[in-house]
């Protein structure tokens, strides 16, 4: 007998467009998920409602986020994709939880104080009770498993809390989900210019984005920051030196690094021709998803319907899991 697939639960923010960190972190591993689990992946457009709530952009988002996740792997057919607001019972077990939750406990969360210090004149209820939406989200579909970098791991363990106490309180329905990212680190993507990782708001110019054209990444790649080279045989590498290295080992051939490591190691790289080399690189990787992710933005046909399917397979499985729900807290009246 087949055993029954564990359930993974994802949220993916519709705003800003995706960079080579989100897809080296994240989307790589959700590609790999949807053979193996049965996948939930979510455009969290409520979520981004607590900080953008006005909604102008957000259609054209929506679809931008949707058609680069599709274009790098994830398939509408394996995983359910869909969107936040398309599953009505999300605010109404988002509702239940909230009676669960503690202004206490709401108010010491990290991303709450945060928002609070950034917009501290936007400070509006769905910004506090954000992890309750959160713990909805993955509970909903009874998920075990949660992939979630180390900056999300305060809002999981919140939503093990929402879930421990509803099971506590009216009996088991919800399992406790876990973080999960098949074992290895998770890849964190350093930005061109040196410092830190790739992020969609820091510096632009640092961040590699899955649209950016030819010419813009190679631009990008050539600004990296470098140095005169190693005066000593085999020296240790600075960091932004490191970086250059580790953004090779994503997209270049095992050949091309090893010739750069030699080269370095006997003091004759030139920076320039590996950034070149490394622009090409880059070029190679991004472009295929750019233009795939671009045909299918000006498909709309083929992205309503991804979503529709989406949201029929997510519908499907939090209506179950509202009715359990409903049974346990006895408010079935007839």
């Amino acid at each position: 007998m087949d055993m029954q697939k564990k359930i993974v639960m994802s949220g993916i923010r519709p705003t800003g467009f995706l960079h080579l960190g989100n897809y080296f972190g994240a989307v790589r591993n959700y590609v790999r998920m949807q053979e193996e689990f049965e996948c939930y992946f979510m455009v969290a457009d409520l979520h981004s409602l607590t900080t953008h709530p006005d909604t102008k952009e957000l259609k054209e988002n929506v679809h931008r986020v949707l058609s680069e996740n599709i274009a790098c792997g994830l398939d509408p057919d394996k995983a359910a994709l869909f969107c936040q607001s398309h599953v009505y019972e999300t605010s109404e077990l988002y509702l239940y939880l909230n009676m669960l939750a503690y202004k206490g406990e709401l108010e010491k969360t990290v991303t709450f104080k945060d928002k609070v210090r950034q917009h501290p004149e936007n400070v509006n209820a769905g910004l506090l009770t954000y992890p309750v939406l959160q713990a909805a989200d993955i509970i909903l579909h009874r998920a075990s498993y949660v992939p979630v970098g180390k900056d999300q791991e305060q809002h999981l363990e919140m939503a093990r809390n929402f879930a421990n106490r509803f099971n506590h309180r009216y009996g088991d329905v919800f399992p406790e989900p876990h973080a999960f990212n098949y074992g290895d680190e998770l890849v964190k993507v350093p930005g061109l210019d040196g410092t830190g990782k790739m992020s969609k708001s820091e510096n632009q110019m640092a961040t590699l984005y899955l649209s950016d054209d030819d010419e813009m990444i190679r631009k990008k790649v050539m600004k990296a920051k470098t140095d005169s080279g190693p005066t000593e045989p085999n020296s240790t590498k600075p960091d932004y030196i490191e970086n250059i290295f580790g953004l090779m080992k994503l997209v270049s051939s095992v050949e091309t690094i090893a010739k750069y490591e030699g080269d370095y190691n006997n003091c004759v790289i030139r920076y320039g021709d590996m950034k070149k080399q490394l622009g090409e690189d880059m070029v190679q990787f991004i472009t295929p998803i750019r233009e795939k992710a671009e045909g299918i933005r000006n498909n709309p046909a083929y992205l309503k319907e991804a979503m529709e399917k989406g949201a029929e397979k997510a519908r499907k499985s939090a209506r179950a899991t509202m009715e359990l729900v409903r049974q346990a807290m006895g408010l079935n009246y007839f």
